[in-house]
């Protein structure tokens, strides 16, 4: 494996984990997944943020080392994702008026975005621009190119975030002494992977439903029209069944196997008692209230970013992440919304993924983010080996010789006396001793190995003899 050339290396940086993924492009243009590391926190990464520099750092570290020693590679630089609370779109309306009927150019189109990027938002950076249309009289068209008016308006969604945000990634980055390759919108990046071009034409809403956040993302007539993270996800739900006085692990496990989004009101969920911790129990019906109180609270946050597109999103709702795996989901959508538009979940790998022979996916994993950065990387991330260490030579070769320098006596040193030059004689002789004594041993060595081999062959003449 550590010939493999052209490797991609990805990071996600989660709200439960930090992971890597490495992956090689194949001829047909699949990605072939060689290697993922992953390392549980819940103490790095806040609302889809840095929260902390050095376990951040820590854990991309240990994740790409796993990776290296997988693959038996050395990555030099990583794919990383950028998403979190303040990661938003904001639309932007750039009008141009001429002093008669001009016919518009490629010329000009770049002068309107060169106008658009000049923006300054309060407290955010744009990380992204995403041309929609251009008016022009009361038509809205999207290549306006080759055509005349007198004055022509374009819009724009500008996808920002919160400053700070990407230099924070890529300082944690450059301290596991790695390099940030590219730094992509983890949202955008989602939406390729697993929106086909027909629902991203005929209109389709991505829900990505995480520990702490859910990010909606709007596509109709193939371009994002809407992009925004609410800072609500499936920790909020652990959070409130630990509110009846339950450690937040026993949460957490109570909610995967008993909590449900949507359920119908039944006598018997009351009677249905739930051992908890410490010898006590808790009714289905009192857990099945929590846990649906809050899926509905995230539903109608969902549902006010989704409604004014809503008759535009033909091919409707795709919900990922791993909340939306929550019992009966695509249910409570339709009932707290009303919607008739199709839901459906997020399952198997995306297209253009497959697996080496050796990587197994756990079909309850939710590695679709992670993926998605890996398909959008287009550099190699191995540099080469570290040099390998020197051998010594072996004990069996002839010792080379010491050389000694000719030193220059100074003006404090006396010239060398009968004495020392008796000295350095004696020395030299020792010297040549010690290389006979060195040669006497090399010959006993042989002598004993060339003996050993003659053996055999005496006693066999001497058997000869016998007979």
């Amino acid at each position: 494996m550590g010939a493999e050339k052209d490797i991609i290396i990805a990071v996600e940086l989660g709200s439960t984990a930090i992971r890597a993924i490495a992956g090689k492009r194949e001829p047909d243009g699949t990605m072939r997944i060689l290697a993922i590391s992953q390392e549980e926190t819940n103490d790095s990464i806040r609302k889809g943020l840095v929260d902390n520099i050095d376990k951040t750092t820590q854990a991309i570290s240990r994740v790409v080392k796993k990776i290296n020693e997988d693959l038996g590679i050395n990555t030099t630089r990583v794919f990383v994702g950028l998403s979190g609370q303040s990661l938003r779109t904001l639309e932007n309306k750039v009008p141009y008026q001429f002093a008669e009927r001009t016919l518009i150019d490629n010329k000009l189109i770049d002068q309107l975005k060169e106008i658009n990027n000049g923006i300054v938002y309060p407290q955010a950076k744009i990380h992204d621009v995403i041309p929609q249309e251009y008016k022009i009289g009361n038509r809205y068209v999207q290549d306006p190119v080759g055509m005349q008016c007198e004055q022509i308006e374009a819009r724009f969604i500008n996808v920002v975030a919160r400053n700070g945000i990407s230099e924070n990634i890529e300082r944690c980055v450059k301290n596991a002494g790695l390099e940030v390759a590219d730094l992509f919108i983890s949202p955008i990046c989602l939406a390729d992977c697993l929106l086909t071009a027909n629902e991203k034409r005929s209109g389709c809403a991505l829900v990505d439903i995480g520990a702490d956040t859910t990010t909606i993302s709007v596509y109709y007539s193939n371009i994002l029209r809407h992009l925004v993270v609410i800072p609500l996800g499936g920790s909020n739900v652990t959070t409130d069944i630990s509110t009846k006085s339950i450690e937040l692990g026993e949460a957490e496990q109570l909610k995967l196997k008993y909590g449900t989004a949507w359920h119908e009101t039944e006598e018997e969920t009351n009677k249905n008692k739930i051992q908890i911790s410490f010898d006590r129990t808790i009714t289905e019906g009192e857990l099945f209230n929590i846990t649906e109180a809050r899926y509905e609270e995230i539903i109608v946050n969902i549902w006010a970013h989704i409604k004014q597109y809503n008759e535009k999103l033909l091919s409707g709702i795709l919900l990922t992440g791993g909340a939306s795996k929550a019992k009966n989901l695509a249910k409570a959508i339709e009932e707290f919304t009303k919607t008739d538009k199709q839901i459906k979940l997020t399952k198997g790998l995306p297209p253009n993924i497959c697996l080496a022979h050796n990587i197994r996916i756990p079909e309850d994993s939710n590695l679709y983010t992670l993926m998605a950065l890996l398909l959008k990387g287009d550099q190699n991330c191995v540099g080469e080996a570290p040099a390998a260490i020197e051998i010594p030579a072996a004990v069996n070769e002839p010792p080379k010789e010491e050389h000694t320098e000719n030193i220059t006596p100074t003006q404090n040193e006396k010239p060398e006396s009968e004495d020392a030059q008796d000295s350095l004689e004696e020395k030299t002789d020792n010297q040549e001793e010690k290389k006979g004594g060195i040669k006497k041993k090399i010959l006993n060595v042989f002598g004993i190995i060339n003996k050993m081999l003659s053996e055999p062959e005496d006693e066999e003449e001497e058997k000869n003899e016998k007979n």
